[in-house]
């Protein structure tokens, strides 16, 4: 199961997503996920940003800038 299958759309919900390198896998199917950083819902069809490491959605880059600078003090000061 994708992003792509047909099915996402009629589940509702959270989805559970395994993020890997620039695609994600669905899990479970849902119509959302939630920003690790605001908490805020995501729309599957939005998703943009994540962390394949730390396995966590982002609501945009703001908030991805954010969790990078927070797992990497010493490289945010540059």
């Amino acid at each position: 199961m994708n992003a792509h299958d047909r099915n996402l759309a009629n589940e509702p919900g959270l989805a559970v997503l395994h993020y890997g390198d620039g695609e994600y896998a669905v899990l479970k199917p849902g119509r959302f996920v939630h920003c690790a950083v605001s908490g805020a819902r995501i729309a599957l069809q939005d998703l943009r940003y994540w962390n394949p490491v730390t396995q966590e959605a982002y609501a945009g880059p703001e908030q991805a800038l954010k969790r990078w600078q927070e797992l990497n003090p010493a490289e945010s000061r540059t």
